[in-house]
Order: structure tokens, then sequence, then C-alpha cells
């Protein structure tokens, strides 16, 4: 066996095998059981057709810089020059937007997951750098929980990623659970993956476990194997965007026949009391009983009432993913199952009330009691001296409208005139929506300046591009948020060609603002990475948990700490021991089913309490008329988002090189389309190409294609790799939260007659020397 140093990704921890310096094997640790096939395209993060080997500018940029025409990005070839050179024109650029249009006309877009490790952490090292030169403007929330991170708050008054960490158990489910109903199931793809690292996948041994107890699964999605086959869980396939519906008639059969808990409602809860008219129809006219709800989700009416009646006999745990969010008005299922939980009276309680988020990533719900009761150090971001931002997913409108005004969360903001976008360890040309019109947006700043590895269409749609090392090129440490393993990541290759870290990058960049000290502490990597592991050991040390000194824990391997980890009482425990004591932080001090709050902002798309809205894209819609199939544009089985997707686990799972569109039997038939075929999926938004599988797995209606292929696109007109987001809609969820809404869309697929065009992302752009400028 050649060299083998320890690493961790987002995905789980490894041990990397190299000889003379290159990548031969990708070994997983023994205490992983169920280790995902993800890790072995680690294998191909130095493919020299993918990397950035040197910095490059966009040629007419190098010529004519912020005066150059930005709708030529991804259009003309880049030109290789010398760090000096491409560090110094990125300092001019910042220093031309703050001087023509302040910092605030900067954005500083590092959003994304990029390295676990806590110090190489894209986010952090540009928002640093950002801070000490005056600052930025910054996003708020995410893509994968805008919605909810915003109503939570609001009705349960923690933050969202709080609450999702203290899920209930699989012990307190196994030992006291009746019945889980899962609105939008616990797909054991997403359970692959941890954000700030995993020791060991224990989720789906954790399920099987569950599964052979006496507890009753139910999985509302249109999808069959958003639960897996051997939990044996009913599969209720719903019209997609129709779970609130469903909820609301679950509650009217609970209050019509007088199944709910009135006693916890009053103690615990306020404003049942003005929701009940709406439920009953008092107040509209319509009533929200199960036939109501039957006809919007195409659920029968009478499964509605014995599920309800099911629910309220006997312990019942509802969960719910992050998915049913992303959609127009998203806030409010994750209000209405909360609502509904309420009713039955279970919060705090064993094995009882709502599992936010289950399973959307690994430790959530499979984390158990023993988790960190302590902070792991990361690099220090300063105060920011800018305090301007955007709901992320709003880019490409603020963008689009500098100046204009919108609502968010109960304040009346304008978007910025943004002149520079600066970005580091993201991929927005997978995880925004309608990519057609964020290609159009991007090309109005004067300067787009991108750090990365790869040859991403971020990258492409750049002016200038700096190289970025990966995970494997350099030194750092890591330990997931609630994950109870701490892992070392020794440097196990040298840096691609000329790529250099983050830290070396900004680093550079501070130098030219005469901030070179204050950026770096004086510190070098291997200084920074024990600095912080030794802040994390005195925290860990003050609360009960060892860990060895910083030469010790570096020479070794992953730690696993759970042993020395006190279990936990979660807060809604606490909050049902005795609400006065333990209040939660919401204006009343108990879970809001009403909001005076959100009811003072007085908008239209989010009322006081949580209601079934009108939708204007979903199968229930006149659009469904042109495009009568429903797009679900889910988490990929082969890499987390777009990384790696020119990895061999990614690469292997394509048809002819296109991603993998899954339909149904019956809409397949009725377009003549085979197992294998080539299809055009399109709407007016865009169109892509994608391969079929035939599944019965899927309600008809509905078609899934995953996210995370990198964009391609061929002209204007048809993006040939298989990417959903040309096809989803860029909206907010509501005036509320202003999230993401790509589970609202509606196409139409057929097969593709064409010529199968070339791939083009997984090798180099066109270059051209600097003579020829």
């Amino acid at each position: 066996m050649g060299k083998v140093t320890p690493t961790s990704t987002h995905w789980g921890n490894y041990l990397v095998e190299t000889e003379d310096g290159r990548l031969i094997a990708i070994h997983h640790y023994a205490a992983d059981k169920n280790p995902t096939p993800i890790g072995q395209s680690l294998l191909d993060s130095q493919d020299p057709n993918c990397r950035v080997p040197q910095p490059m500018v966009r040629k007419s940029y190098l010529a004519r810089r912020w005066e150059s025409d930005g709708s030529l990005r991804e259009r003309e070839p880049f030109v290789p020059v010398d760090w000096d050179t491409a560090l110094d024109l990125t300092a001019d650029a910042l220093k031309h937007a703050i001087d023509t249009g302040g910092n605030e006309s900067i954005y500083g877009g590092s959003y994304g997951w990029a390295s676990a490790g806590r110090f190489h952490h894209a986010q952090g090292q540009l928002k640093r750098f950002l801070n000490l030169v005056g600052g930025y403007v910054h996003s708020r929330t995410s893509y994968s929980a805008g919605a909810a991170e915003i109503i939570v708050p609001h009705i349960l008054g923690m933050p969202f990623f709080s609450l999702m960490r203290q899920a209930p158990t699989v012990e307190d489910i196994a030992a006291n659970t009746n019945l889980v109903v899962c609105f939008g199931g616990i797909a054991m793809k997403n359970t692959q993956v941890m954000d700030g690292g995993l020791g060991a996948h224990t989720a789906e041994d954790q399920l099987r476990a569950l599964a052979k107890t006496d507890t009753h699964f139910v999985n509302v999605s249109p999808l069959k194997d958003d639960m897996a086959d051997f939990v044996g869980a009913d599969w209720w396939p719903c019209r997609p965007n129709s779970d609130v519906a469903l909820m609301l008639g679950l509650a009217h059969t609970i209050h019509s026949e007088n199944l709910h808990d009135a006693a916890f409602l009053a103690t615990y809860c306020v404003g049942f009391e003005r929701f009940v008219p709406y439920l009953t129809g008092e107040s509209d006219g319509q009533p929200k009983d199960a036939d109501w709800a039957s006809a919007l989700a195409d659920i029968p009416a009478e499964d509605i009432r014995a599920l309800a009646r099911r629910m309220a006999s006997g312990r019942t745990l509802l969960g719910i993913s992050w998915s049913l969010q992303r959609a127009e008005h998203g806030e409010q299922s994750y209000w209405m199952i909360t609502l509904l939980a309420a009713m039955l009276g279970q919060f705090g309680l064993p094995g009882g009330g709502v599992a936010y988020g289950y399973g959307s990533v690994h430790n959530i719900g499979f984390a158990g009691r023993r988790q960190p009761n302590f902070r792991i150090a990361a690099m220090d971001q300063g105060n920011p001296p800018v305090n301007r931002y955007i709901p992320v997913s709003r880019i490409a409108e603020m963008l689009e409208n500098p100046g204009d005004a919108y609502d968010y969360n109960g304040k009346r903001l304008n978007y910025p005139d943004i002149e520079v976008i600066l970005w580091a360890g993201g991929n927005p040309y997978h995880h925004h929506q309608d990519l057609n019109r964020l290609r159009k947006a991007w090309a109005n700043p004067g300067t787009v300046i991108v750090s990365e590895p790869w040859w991403t269409a971020t990258a492409r749609h750049a002016d200038i591009v700096l190289p970025c090392s990966t995970t494997l090129e350099r030194n750092d440490f890591a330990a997931g948020s609630n994950d109870t393993y701490i892992t070392p990541m020794r440097q196990a290759v040298e840096p691609f060609a000329e790529a250099r870290s983050d830290f070396e990058i900004f680093s550079a960049l501070a130098e030219r603002f005469d901030k070179f000290d204050e950026f770096t502490e004086r510190r070098n990597e291997m200084q920074w990475v024990e600095h912080l592991y030794e802040q994390t050991r005195q925290r860990a040390d003050a609360a009960g948990v060892h860990l060895p000194d910083f030469a010790e824990f570096w020479q070794g391997e992953q730690i696993d700490m759970r042993e020395q980890l006190d279990e936990q009482r979660f807060a809604l425990e606490k909050f049902r021991d005795d609400p006065n004591e333990n209040p939660l932080r919401t204006p009343s001090g108990r879970i809001e089913l009403f909001s005076e709050t959100i009811a003072s902002f007085d908008y239209d798309d989010c009322r006081g309490h949580p209601m079934w809205f009108d939708k204007q894209e979903w199968l229930g819609s006149a659009q469904a008329r042109r495009f009568p199939l429903h797009l679900v544009s889910n988490q990929p089985k082969t890499r987390l988002h777009s990384q790696l997707d020119n990895g061999k686990t990614s690469q292997d799972a394509k048809v002819s090189g296109r991603e993998i569109v899954r339909i149904n039997p019956e809409d397949a038939a009725a377009r003549k389309i085979s197992e294998g075929d080539i299809v055009r999926l399109f709407n007016d938004r865009g169109a892509c190409l994608a391969a079929v599988a035939l599944t019965e797995g899927i309600r008809p209606g509905v078609v899934e294609l995953p996210t995370g292929a990198w964009f391609d696109p061929a002209g204007e007109s048809l993006e040939i790799h298989g990417n959903p987001n040309v096809l989803t809609r860029d909206a907010g969820t509501s005036k509320l939260a202003q999230g993401p809404t790509a589970h609202s869309c509606l196409i139409e697929v057929e097969k593709y007659a064409g010529e199968l065009p070339d791939l083009t992302v997984f090798r180099q752009p066109a270059t051209v020397s600097a003579a020829d400028v």
C-alpha cells in the first residue's frame, strides 16, 4: 500500500492512498459500515480536462476591463495570465467598485458547500477579506430551506437548523411511536451527506431496525422511493404541491370529530381559535374537509379521514422534508404541519410532534441525543461594515433591477446596484433557478471574479478565474456541526498546476489593500489549522470532552467523541415540562398557530395563520393544459449537488453522457417514449436533454430529473447535459421568506429527434494568448 492520509468531505471521512504523488485509491473507515460511493469520485479531482490550470481572464475584459461587454461571458475565449496579473486586475476591479459605488456595489456571493474543512472554508475566507476592505452585500437564508428558515422562528421561536437537530431519535420512535407520517418521505440518498463531515453512515441501519418494530409508516410523496422499500410504508402518491390541502383535510377530520387535544392547544399554543373559522369554512364558505382536500391532493377522501383517526388514536410523529417548502407558498407546509401536530398534542413527548427535515441530511433524525455541546472553531469573519443583503435566491432579480423595492420578512428593502461579483466555493449555475434568466442578469455587473478549481459554468461565466486548490491539496481539520467525529485532513497531493488555496488567494488580495497582517494575523496555513484546533480543544475541555493535543491529533486519524458526550434533552421537551419556566422565544412564549407579527405585515400571500393558496404553476392550474407534467428536481444519488459531476460515480450513472429523467410508463407510452431514449424536456423558460428511465415508482403526470449536472448550454435554446434548472421557476415563495420555488414547475417531454450534441463542459474552454488581445 502507498502513503495513506486521512481526509473529510461532506459525504464522509476517508483514507486517501497515494503513490508517487498520484491518487490511487480512496478507502473508507471500518467504522463506516455503509459508505457512499460518492467518495470514489475524489480519484478524479485532479482530472486535467476539468481543472483550471492557471489564472485566466476573459479576452475582451483583459483589453477593456469593466467597460467590456458582459454578455460575452462564456462566449469568448480566455487568456492565461500569471498570478500577479490576475490579482492586480481583481484588486483594481474591487477598488474601482468601491470608488464609484461604494462597498455596497460588491456582492460577496460565496454560497455553496465547498470544503468540509474548518479553516479552508471558502465563504469564511472571502467574507473575512471583504469585511476588512470595507464590507459587501451578502445573502441570507439558503436554497435548501429558505422558507423554513424564516417561518420556523416566527412559530416556534428558534432557528430552523437548531430545531432540526433536535428531531425525535430513532430510539424514541421505536419505543413510543405507533405511526410515522412523512410528507416528502425519508430519502436514503439524502442521508449520504452531512454538512461539515460525517464519521459513519448509520442512517440505513437505524431505519432498518426501526422497520422491524411495530411502528407503521406512511410516505406522502409522488416518488415511491422517497421511502426505502424495506420500511414497508404505505405510499400516498399525492399531487405535487398539494400537501397543505391534505394536512388541512386531516385537521378538519380531527377537529370535527373532536379528536384534537384541546388542553395542549390552550396551554402550549396561541391562536388556534383564530384558525378554526378558516378550517370549518365559517370565514370563507369553504370547509377544508376531506372531500375538499381529496379534490386537490388526488387522495381518496375516506383514506384521509381514516388516516386522521389513526393519527389521533396513538403516538404519531409527523415528518416533513426540505423539499416541500421549495415551492410556491412554501412557508405554509411547515406552518400547517406544526399546527396539525399541535392538534394531536404530542410536541415534547418521546417520538411525537414533528421531525422537521428528517433525513434531509444524515444527522437530522439519526444523530441521537449524544451531540457535541461545544462549538467547533472557525476563522473569524469580522464585523460587517455594510448592512446590505438579499434573500439568497433573489440574485437574478437583484442584478436585473438595481434600486427596485421588495418585501422580505416584514421589511421593505431595495436591491443594491452591483458592480462586482466575487464568488468562491459555490456554483450558482447549479443551485439557482431559471438559468437562462440568470445568464442574462449575470451580464450586467462590470466584473465577475470566481475562485474555482474546476471549469464549471460559473467559472466559464467569469471575467477573472482564480484557480483554487481542493480538499486533498491542502491541510485542514473537520468536524460536522452535530457529528461526533473530528478528523485531521492532511494534504494528500500537491495542488494541481498553479492552483492556490483560498487562503493564499485572499491573503495576496489583502496585501494589495494593505490588510495582509489583519487578514492572516501573521499565521500561515498550518499555524491557523493548529490555532483553530486548539480553540476547539479548549471548548471541548470546558464541556467535559477530552481531545488530544494538536501534535498527537495531527499524526492520527479520525476520533469519535460519542462516549464522552452526555445525552441531551431537547428544547421542546423542556417546554412541555414547564412552558412558563422554559418559554419559546416567540412573542407569546408559546407555539404561534396564529402569528400577530406575520398578520401585521399585511401580506396577500402569507396571512396570520397557515392556509391553502391557489398556485400559479401546478397540475391544478391552467398552465397544465400546455405543460401537463410536474417536474421534481430533487437531490442526486451520485454526488453532492454538482460537486464532482466529472467524477466516476456521477459519470457511471449517466446514459449517453446525459442525466437520467424518470418517467411513469403511462406518460412515456402517451409520448411514444421508450427506456433509454434521449428526450427534450421543455417549457417557456428553457429546454434540456436527458435519458429516459421508466418506473412505476413515480406518480403519473410527474417526472424526476435530479439537480447537479454541470450546465452545458448549446446556444440560447437548449441545455444538452440534463440540468433541470433551465426549466425551474425563479420566483420567491412569498413576501415573507422569498425562498426558492424550484418545485413549482410544469414541463412537457418529447423524444429528441436531432443529432446528439457533444458535451463541452468536461473539457477545457478555448484560450488565446495575450498577443491576440
